[in-house]
């Protein structure tokens, strides 16, 4: 049905990638109705050039692939898998719609212009009510570490299941023993007393609970753009207009600048520790970094004019999470937390979305800093998307806790260890957290690639399988691409077959942050889909329609890559 590849006949071309225009597409005589492009992804073409198939209604000016609105889903390949998800047979999708606009808290976020039900997951990928299949590239928001559905960790779970569900830890079970040896082998030095809990805010509670009982002091810094949790005792450390209510809050919690590297006032061409840097411009001596002194000196100004002699805590995230995947100076956080110590601060890093693995280079965000935090809270990843969470500290400072009765029912229980110890073997066995050093540098690498391509992609970055790119109007100024552009994009990509995040106080950060399963394949994909999806956001702008009989297009490539006269 189509001959020609990229580039040249089909026996020059191993694979011909596919009709990225679909729907009314022929003419009564069978000719297609505009241009259609095929995109080569063969190792053996020299180049991914794109040939023209047919062309019935004369000459006209296309791109990569037409409106999004023509694209079928089947139109865009994904990489195949055997799994063949179950028929489903509950309830209709617009049953669900409806009880969810009737029954559950309007706050509910509901991702998608047209929301998506699914019904199914296995490994890296999700399953409608239809059977329609979608590469998870956010991972029910950095949750699903191992993969959905995991059969070793689901095989955890069915014997706990069957043998013990709950006593409460006012008994002893033997799972929580055999599970917290497991998880505090993990982490170095003196880090060995637990704490289990449920959820990633129950967490960093306890952890100011315990950073003000066992300093004697009250307050606590954080930085800006920071999300610890959505509970009423951390609307002050989430640092983030769009998750803080209008009531009296942040009593003794104070929030430092972010040391933002990108949008920032300070940051250059070598300040992060990740495969891609920022574009910005560096004119720091070798060896030196003054973007990273400069935001040190925001931590410990703050600290002499707002703060009292002495205080609790300072929490930091190793990559900040929903503020948009921002990543500090490389010495940054050795240097907050050493100001923050003079204070006689606890240091609490927020291991939450970092932890397990998900960096690469270091199973914890916190070995990537080279520091040693005093307190370590973790959720998400830890259970594969069971509800489960822990604070780990030293035994000096657990200590403290033992002054009144703390307790949690569900915190520790049989079934939540059982998951989480599979969730640790699982992530050893099949080392996946080396696979996410090497395809989180590889993608990372590839979405450079479209970086340096498109004006609209400001920055890529992040390290490991947790990365953002943060969409722009344009390159010089880095402002904030607007809401409505992005879910745009954010639709498109979707509708193609990929589900991204969105993060950052404007939403303009896409968030990569999917199961450590993902293959090199997965990763070609998504940036096929992203290509195509900024191509489109291109063609929608009026300089493209303005420019585009001069052949001008805001790329920093020539227009002729995605245009032929």
């Amino acid at each position: 049905m189509y001959p020609y590849g990229a580039g040249g006949m089909r026996d020059n071309c191993s694979e011909i990638f596919g009709l990225l225009a679909h729907g009314p597409d022929r003419s009564e005589t069978g000719q297609l109705d505009r241009v259609v492009w095929l995109k080569c992804r063969c190792r053996q073409c020299s180049a991914r050039r794109l040939s023209e198939y047919s062309l019935r209604s004369g000459p006209a000016l296309a791109a990569l692939s037409p409106k999004v609105e023509e694209l079928d889903f089947e139109s865009v390949q994904m990489p195949p898998t055997d799994f063949k998800p179950d028929k489903y047979t509950g309830i209709t999708f617009e049953e669900a719609m409806k009880v969810r606009k009737e029954r559950l808290t309007p706050s509910l976020m509901t991702y998608y212009q047209k929301p998506i039900m699914f019904v199914q997951g296995h490994g890296q990928w999700l399953y409608d009510e239809r059977g329609r299949r979608y590469l998870d590239l956010f991972a029910g928001i950095n949750t699903v570490s191992c993969g959905h559905c995991h059969p070793k960790v689901v095989a955890a779970l069915e014997k706990q299941m069957k043998t013990l569900w709950h006593t409460s830890n006012i008994y002893i079970h033997p799972k929580i023993h055999e599970y917290v040896t497991k998880l505090t082998d993990k982490l170095p030095g003196d880090l060995k007393v637990a704490y289990i809990v449920n959820s990633g805010s129950e967490a960093n509670d306890l952890a100011m609970l315990l950073a003000r009982l066992h300093t004697g002091s009250f307050d606590i810094i954080s930085l800006r753009s920071a999300y610890h949790g959505g509970s009423p005792y951390l609307q002050g450390l989430t640092a983030l207009q769009t998750w803080n209510y209008s009531f009296a809050r942040g009593f003794g919690i104070h929030n430092s600048m972010n040391a933002d590297v990108f949008r920032g006032p300070y940051g250059g061409a070598h300040c992060r520790d990740s495969p891609v840097q920022t574009i910005r411009s560096c004119d720091c001596p070798s060896g030196q970094c003054q973007a990273n002194d400069k935001y040190v000196h925001q931590v410990e100004d703050l600290l002499n004019h707002s703060c009292p002699k002495s205080i609790a805590g300072i929490f930091i995230e190793p990559i900040q999470g929903a503020g948009g995947i921002n990543q500090y100076p490389k010495d940054f956080v050795k240097g907050a937390y050493t100001v923050a110590r003079k204070k006689g601060a606890l240091c609490i890093a927020d291991e939450v979305q970092t932890g397990f693995g998900r960096m690469g280079s270091h199973y914890w965000g916190f070995e990537t800093h080279g520091v040693m935090p005093d307190i370590v809270t973790m959720a998400k990843g830890i259970g594969n998307g069971f509800p489960l969470a822990a604070v780990v500290t030293t035994p000096a400072i657990a200590k403290c806790l033992t002054e009144a009765l703390h307790f949690n029912t569900f915190g520790g229980n049989p079934l939540a260890c059982a998951v989480g110890s599979a969730v640790i073997d699982v992530i050893e066995e099949e080392k996946l957290q080396e696979n996410a050093e090497v395809i989180g540098t590889y993608l990372m690498k590839e979405l450079e690639k479209l970086r340096d391509e498109f004006e609209v992609l400001g920055d890529v970055r992040g390290k490991g399988l947790m990365i953002g790119i943060d969409l722009v109007t344009d390159k010089e100024s880095r402002s904030p691409l607007p809401g409505p552009d992005v879910t745009e994009i954010l639709e498109e990509t979707k509708d193609m077959g990929i589900l991204l995040g969105r993060a950052g106080l404007s939403g303009n950060v896409l968030r990569i942050k999917p199961p450590m399963c993902i293959t090199k394949a997965d990763a070609d994909f998504a940036v096929d889909v992203m290509r195509r999806a900024l191509v489109n956001h291109t063609k929608r702008k009026p300089f493209y329609q303005q420019n585009a009989p001069n052949k001008r297009i805001v790329t920093k490539r020539k227009v002729d890559m995605y245009v032929k006269p």
